[in-house]
Order: structure tokens, then sequence, then C-alpha cells
């Protein structure tokens, strides 16, 4: 580990932070649809999408109602794309002339960018014509992205509001975060990555001769709008296969940095949006306290192995920490950094291959994906995700001073508590259940590229990463297969949606109660105390879920690895 590595990870932690208020101010006023700067430019084209759909959005919605019409939403786009991917080789926009993907791809991947995972079977450039990457890629990640926050918005509504029926109008909520936040930022991020040197274009390639007298085909496309949303609304679907490795992703130091920015700057802003939404900004700070804790300890976690390397290259007399599967253009820190910041944010870009980490330094991204999008996690659900475990860490400490456990006027009751264990339970019996099916099948096991537990490793990665919606890899597995990518695409839609029904629930439940003001016998949430319960609580639980299949994937590769055997 280096000064300057350090100082890079402390630069990117100072500017989140200042960023923080900033952001959630411009969230705060599209959480209560009040007018912004941009509503003089926007404003006729927020009202006219209302009059062609035939949209109120005045008219607010009870759960259930949100919860539908989020439903319908999503099928909808499922079916579109998944139609595009399918007519591929016979739709304009393909100059390539790309055929349209299996059935089983096509299943895979609309699934991936509905549910804002992005999980990619496929190399991008070589199997996505430019019109599939647009409209049927990019467009999820601006509306996938803006699901999300919806549904912050509106478990943010059940907490704020008293005695109230109903938590917004998901219709509303998505067309103004699309308008007045995703598209804007994009628009400029976009600008800022063409200048960088990141191709944007219709071309399909052009032909080069190389140094060496070869004539080259270098594949081109609309790279630099994808990739402003890709970041932006933690999706992380990459134009090329090598995502941001790929020069034409993420061609300099600098880019890299923004990049990193990009995916964690809507989650921080979030936090500071719910701390004012419930009337207390301590409330928002103290959430975010507890996952900063826990970023932190996993980026020291993973730079410490990655940059101590591997002891059985040394005693080869290959010294230094380890570079393989890494960017020499960014080194050990960035992509160290890189690897936590997309994990504990259910992006899944990478700049590096997670597969060639150190055992305890790939560890890391796998156990952030474990612990449910809860470490800054993916655009509005890392922070409804945080908030599931912190109903469960009130309730503990409710028990603890002997009363009713409240959060923010609230009391939390018995339904609240089931609904969130059961949001919460849905990503370990997914995950360890296909990982424990797919690991006896030969199907399953045709799958990874290792022996040992190293292939094991693999397995669990990818289940981890599909039903956390996260989509990046240990990518030594082949999953581009009918079994991986059906039960692959199952394991995303879970993860998605069977966690966002009983929040839902929750945000409708909380609504309806009345406002209980704090007193001496409250438990205090803005504290010390408060942040350690809540850090305690999210490892205690996935320490507890996980634990023994780390145990046999990372953990053994880890010990292995120390005795020198190899696999």
């Amino acid at each position: 580990m280096t000064i300057q590595g350090w100082f890079l990870i402390l630069l990117f932690v100072g500017i989140l932070l200042a960023l923080t208020k900033p952001v959630g101010l411009w969230l705060h006023a599209l959480y209560e649809g009040r007018r912004t700067p941009l509503h003089v430019v926007l404003g006729p084209v927020e009202r006219g999408f209302y009059k062609l759909s035939g949209i109120d959005p005045n008219a607010e919605q009870s759960w259930r109602r949100y919860a539908i019409h989020m439903l319908l939403f999503n099928v909808a786009l499922l079916i579109l794309t998944y139609a595009v991917l399918r007519l591929q080789g016979v739709l304009p926009g393909n100059p390539q002339g790309l055929a349209g993907l299996s059935p089983d791809l096509a299943f895979n991947t609309a699934v991936s960018f509905t549910t804002n995972t992005n999980w990619q079977s496929y190399g991008g450039e070589s199997t996505m014509s430019n019109l599939s990457q647009m409209l049927g890629l990019t467009i999820h990640n601006f509306l996938s992205a803006a699901t999300g926050i919806a549904l912050a918005f509106a478990l943010f509504r059940g907490f704020a509001r008293r005695e109230a029926k109903a938590i917004g109008n998901f219709w509303a909520d998505v067309t103004r975060i699309t308008l007045y936040l995703l598209l804007p930022i994009c628009i400029v991020y976009t600008v800022f990555l063409i200048a960088s040197g990141v191709p944007q274009t219709m071309a399909g390639a052009i032909n080069v001769n190389t140094l060496e007298g070869v004539r080259q085909s270098i594949l081109l496309g609309p790279v630099a709008s994808q990739e402003a949303i890709k970041m932006l609304g933690t999706n992380g679907g990459g134009f090329f296969n090598a995502n941001s490795a790929h020069p034409f992703e993420n061609p300099t130091a600098l880019t890299n940095l923004i990049q990193m920015l990009s995916i964690f700057v809507i989650g921080f802003g979030l936090t500071w949006t719910f701390g004012k939404a419930v009337g207390n900004t301590r409330q928002g700070w103290a959430i975010l306290s507890a996952m900063v804790i826990l970023f932190l300890a996993g980026v020291t976690v993973t730079y410490w192995q990655e940059a101590a390397g591997n002891p059985i290259l040394h005693q080869l007399g290959v010294a230094g920490g380890n570079m393989e599967g890494k960017e020499v253009r960014f080194g050990i820190a960035a992509s160290a950094l890189f690897s936590v910041v997309t994990t504990a944010a259910s992006c899944g870009a990478v700049n590096s291959m997670h597969d060639s980490f150190t055992a305890l330094g790939g560890m890391i991204p796998l156990f952030n994906i474990q612990l449910g999008e809860v470490v800054i996690g993916g655009v509005g659900a890392g922070i409804y995700g945080f908030l599931l475990f912190a109903i469960l860490a009130v309730f503990v400490a409710g028990l603890m001073v002997g009363r009713t456990p409240e959060y923010v006027g609230k009391k939390i009751e018995s339904r609240e508590v089931k609904l969130a264990v059961l949001a919460i339970a849905v990503l370990p019996l997914v995950i360890l259940g296909f990982t424990s099916l797919s690991s006896v099948l030969q199907q399953g096991l045709a799958g990874p590229l290792n022996k040992g537990p190293h292939g094991f490793s693999e397995i669990l990665y990818a289940f981890t990463s599909a039903v956390g919606n996260n989509g990046s890899a240990f990518a030594g597995l082949t999953a581009n297969a009918p079994y991986y990518n059906g039960l692959l695409g199952v394991a995303m839609w879970f993860g998605r949606f069977f966690v966002i029904v009983p929040m839902l629930a929750i945000a409708g439940s909380l609504a309806a109660k009345k406002y209980t003001p704090e007193s001496a016998g409250s438990f205090p949430t803005t504290g010390g105390l408060w942040v350690g319960l809540l850090v305690g609580i999210v490892l205690i639980l996935g320490g507890l879920t996980f634990l023994p299949s780390l145990a046999l994937g990372p953990i053994a590769d880890h010990l292995a690895m120390i005795r020198g055997q190899l696999f």
C-alpha cells in the first residue's frame, strides 16, 4: 500500500461528502415535486408527457396501486427489450449485421437490464447492434435507475407522512427523476466523456493499419451516451466486453475518478434527502456514516490484500502486488477502490477482473453484494435496503429498552418487522439455494473455469451478483448457456421485485401511522451508538447467513494459497 493510494481513497470520500448536501437538496426538490431552475425548459416537456399519457401527476396512489403500476411498467419494458433483442437481425441500426439473440440470452439480458442488474452473459461489441444498445439497453439504464429512486421516495413518504393513505404517484416520480436529474447530468457527462476520448458515433467500426503493418478493425458506436448513465444510474452494463477497463469506455485517470464518483453521488445525496424528508438531517448523516464505515472497511481489506500480492508468486521470485487482471493505466489502488465502489453500489461496472483478485481481495466485493445493497447501494435501492436493516436495528434496540420500537417518529410494530425480514430473507434464500443447486447439477458444474474453492466462488459470485442486482462477475464462469441464462434471469427478478413489494407495503403501513414524539425512553437514532448498532446488525446478519458459503469459497481459497496449494 502507498501514500498515493490512500490519498486517492480519502480524496474520493472527501469529494463525495462535499457533494452530499447539494445533491440531496436537488433530490429533495424532486421528492416534494417543487419547481427547479430546469422547469423553465423542461416543464412543458413534463406536462406534455402527462397530457399524452393521460396521467394526473397530482393523483396520489396507495402502496398497492404504486406497486402494481411499477410492476406493469417493468413487465412492459421487459417485453419490449426481449422483442428488440430477438429481432435485432432485421432491425436497422446494425452496421455489423449481427444476428438476433437466442431466446435464453435475450431473456437473461432483458431481465438483467429491467432489474438494474446489467449482468452480461455476452460480449457487447460482438453481440449487440447500435440500436439494441440504445433502444434495448440504454433506455433501461435511465428507467430502472429512475424506478429505484422513485421507490426510495415512496419509502421516505411512508416515514414522513402522518395518517396518510398514499405514498406518491409512480409516474410523476419516474418522470421528474428522469427529466430533471438523470437526463441533464448525463448530457453534460456525455460531452465530458467525448472530450476525454470516448467514441459517440453510429458507425460500426473503422479499419486502420497498425504499427506492425497489420490491417485491424476497431469497433466503435454510441459509447459515451451509454457510459454516462451506466455509471450515474449504477447500471454497469458496458458497451464493450472489457467494460471500464476498455480505453474507449474509460480512457484516463480523470475519467476513472469521475466514473467512481458518479456511481456513489446519488446514493450519498439520498441519505441527506431522507433526513430532510423526516425533518431531521442528522438521521440521514447517521445512515451515511454507517454506510461509509462499511465501505472504508471493505476498501482497506481489498487494497491490503491486492497490494500484498500472492505468496506463491513471491516464492518464485515475482515480487510486488497482484497486478493480474488489472489495467496498468490504473494500478492496484485505483482498481481495488473501483471494485469496492462498484459492488458497494450494485453497479457492476469493472475496471479490473475480480476473478483475478486474491482470495480475500475478491471476497470483499462478493460480501458487499451479499449484504443486500446496503453499503451505499444502487440508486434508490441502497437507501431503502439500508432502511430495512434500520427497522430491524431499532426493533432490537426497542427490546433492549423494554418498549415499543420507534424510528423517526413512527412506531415499528410486528407488521413492519415481518415485512422487513421477508424482504431481507429473499436474498440469502435465492443466492444459497441456486448456488447449492448449481454446485451439484451437471449443467451448473459445466460453467466454472477453475477447480476447487475458486470454482465454487465463481458460481456463488454469479448468483450473488444476480440476486443483489449488481451485474459484476467472477468472469471465469461460462454463463452464456441455457441453464445459467434462465436461472440467473429468475434470480435477478426475485432479487429486485421480491424486495420491492414488501418494502412498499412497509411504506404504506408507516404512512398510515400517527407521529410519535421522542421521549426520555426513546432510543436515540442519530448518535454513535446508533451508527454502531446499524453496522453491527448488517455485519452480524450478513456474517451468520453467508459465512459458511464464504468459508467454502474465498476463505478456503486463501488458506490454500498460504499453503502453496494449486488446483
